[in-house]
């Protein structure tokens, strides 16, 4: 549309023509256009109350994110608990909620989802529902009159703190049993076993339910952004299917056909692939896998991702469209995501920091200090050809990290590295100290200082092995250094900060760990080699740097994806004779290879592992709404659990 057809219409009166061109602007990620042709509009504009535009603007990002939600409609209440201001003095409300205190047979707090508000029993009431005798968490229904609270009885720590609810009808709709094993206390929590045995009593803490609604929130604008603006088309894959070659341990489902299976995916990838042969060519699935492995650290053997597929992209297509994405449903409008996101090849991330999804909130890189020690007399050096030594600088942690913290950091590494070891130096008053320092010329220390900008206070760490194991472990040394950093000073780095960087170039098969003289997919069997190293592919398969790439955000991966392959001769060379699979496992996928397939290619996003990050929860179980144990236990049902022998017969399992 031409520019003066915008202005034009911008210099209408009424509201929906404006939201309309700004919607258009966004949509056709126009976003420049909003400041040229001088349109300002406030909040209120996007909230006009005929609902003709469902969106707000939060001006300094140009981002659409939802409307506040109608949160009263078809109940019975007149307004939630978390509702009430000082404009509502004298409304007549009907509340529902948990009773969550009381005190003085007369005052009580009504809790619900969206927060809480005081209430009080007139005087010549207080024998009729008598307070003393309800058990909290009991669910009440209460009609009263909002009133101001008396001067010097405010609560500035509750949102309602100003307003108090006189109570002319309560009824109690459910009653709680006494002694409950936990209470939905901010001030205190239970153990994790507790709270994931009674999840649904922990699922009515304020923490779970900002997280759960913040998760809600950024999946429907997801949603919106995919679907609504960009055409994508959400399908649903199966989740009864055959085992997978290769990748993670899946789930297995007996039938009642003696010796046939069905297996859990782990990804939709197969579909999504099927799906765009199919014509398909814009995917998108909030899609839930299974992965049937010893858990590891906070991860779940069920998982939810954001499946994307598209056809006729290059790497750079997909990039951009997932930093649009995240910029658009991002939920803290106060901290906007800075787009386009910063990129590193996985070499550059390996060698800087150690790791294929590096923390980039803080500095404290990895530097290559061969040649200071290979100039003077270091017995290590001498043993092998390959040795390189690596370094970092922990800038003023000599006081934050004790001589038992670096013992118990270099005990468990070198047990971790075997063939790497790790040595520290610290510089305080200009003097050095340390088991190699002595080993150290006045002119090495002086290149270490400069190289590593190292100052009284620091702690230099360093790395002695083959290149990829002496970063990998300096990695190590420099995230466990950060947390004792920043748990003893908070200045490290800043803790609202968001940092996505992508990671490419990766290779596209890495030895095997029990046997390097087998390789394994990077990422998967079907990502696609670089165009210029597809010859590499019959001679040296190891060199050969796949098109995939990683999302990282503060050290997490939160994404993963690749351009695919879509020749049917490649994916079968690369099944057959680089990863030695069983092609037969993938006749349906090869035939359709060989059907006319387009070019295409996607990525998963971890819903789970963003937003975790999004809420500052140490756990993906804190928003998960029934997540399981480390051993994969759901403890509230005590699942996994025993079949009938009945079931044991008509699936023909043998009993153990």
């Amino acid at each position: 549309m031409h520019v003066n057809i915008y202005k034009r219409l911008l210099s209408s009166n009424l509201v929906w023509v404006k939201m309309a061109v700004a919607r258009r602007l966004l949509v056709s990620n126009n976003f420049w256009k909003i400041t040229n042709l001088g349109l300002h509009l406030n909040q209120q504009d996007f909230c006009h109350s005929s609902e003709l535009m469902k969106e707000k603007m939060n001006k300094s990002t140009h981002v659409l994110v939802p409307r506040r939600s109608q949160c009263n409609s078809f109940t019975q209440r007149t307004h939630n608990c978390g509702q009430l201001r000082v404009e509502n003095i004298g409304d007549k409300v009907e509340l529902y909620g948990w009773l969550q205190y009381h005190r003085y047979g007369m005052f009580f707090t009504l809790r619900d989802s969206y927060g809480n508000v005081q209430c009080i029993v007139p005087e010549d009431k207080t024998e009729v529902y008598n307070l003393d005798k309800l058990t909290f968490e009991s669910v009440l229904q209460v009609m009263g009159s909002v009133r101001q609270r008396p001067k010097g009885q405010e609560n500035r720590k509750m949102a309602t703190g100003q307003i108090e609810v006189v109570v002319n009808e309560m009824n109690v709709l459910s009653s709680c049993k006494a002694d409950l094993p936990i209470l939905p206390r901010d001030h205190q929590k239970a153990n994790e076993a507790l709270r994931l045995k009674y999840r649904y009593l922990d699922l009515r803490s304020r923490e779970l339910q900002h997280n759960l609604r913040l998760r809600s929130t950024m999946v429907m604008n997801m949603r919106q952004f995919l679907c609504n603006d960009h055409g994508f088309v959400e399908v649903e894959t199966p989740t009864l299917f055959r085992k997978t070659p290769g990748g993670a341990q899946e789930f297995i489902v007996p039938t009642k056909h003696a010796g046939k299976y069905y297996s859990l995916p782990q990804s939709p990838q197969q579909f999504k692939q099927l799906l765009m042969v199919g014509g398909m060519d814009r995917y998108v699935q909030i899609a839930r896998c299974y992965r049937d492995e010893t858990t590891r650290h906070d991860r779940q053997p069920e998982f939810t991702q954001v499946d994307i597929e598209m056809s006729f992209v290059t790497q750079t297509n997909i990039q951009q469209l997932v930093e649009q994405l995240i910029s658009y449903s991002w939920p803290h409008p106060q901290t906007p995501v800075d787009i386009p996101f910063t990129k590193m090849t996985y070499n550059e991330a390996i060698s800087q920091y150690g790791t294929d999804k590096p923390d980039t909130r803080f500095d404290m890189t990895i530097v290559d200090v061969t040649q200071v020690f290979s100039d003077g007399n270091f017995p290590l050096l001498e043993k092998s050809d390959d040795l390189t030594i690596k370094a970092i600088n922990a800038i003023n942690s000599i006081d934050c990290i004790t001589n038992s913290e670096i013992k118990e950091i270099a005990t468990k590494l070198e047990q971790e590295f075997a063939n790497t070891k790790t040595f520290v130096v610290k510089i305080k008053d200009g003097g050095w100290t340390g088991s190699v320092a002595k080993q150290l010329s006045d002119v090495a220390k002086e290149t270490l200082c400069q190289t590593l900008e190292a100052k009284s206070g620091d702690m230099l760490w360093f790395s002695c092995g083959p290149h990829q194991k002496a970063c990998e472990m300096l990695g190590k040394v420099r995230l466990q250094c950060a947390n004792l950093i920043q748990n003893k000073t908070n200045q490290l780095y800043d803790e609202n900060s968001f940092n996505f960087l992508w990671v490419e170039d990766f290779p596209l098969f890495l030895p095997c760990d029990d046997a390097p003289d087998i390789l394994e997919s990077a990422h998967h069997p079907f990502t696609a080699p670089k165009e210029t190293h597809q010859d590499l592919l019959y001679e040296n398969p190891d060199k050969v740097i796949g098109q995939h790439y990683d999302l990282v955000l503060n050290g997490y991966e939160i994404g993963g994806g690749s351009i695919r392959i879509h020749n049917a001769a490649l994916q079968r060379y690369i099944l057959e004779h680089v990863l030695h699979e069983d092609v037969s496992h993938l006749t349906h996928l090869i035939e359709a290879l060989d059907s006319g397939c387009p070019p295409h290619g996607g990525i998963a996003l971890g819903l789970d592992r963003l937003a975790a990050i999004l809420c500052r929860a140490p756990s993906i179980k804190d928003v998960i709404a029934f997540p399981k144990t480390l051993e994969g236990r759901d403890l509230m049902s005590a699942a996994p659990a025993q079949i009938t022998p009945q079931d044991r017969t008509r699936y023909h399992i043998t009993n153990n």
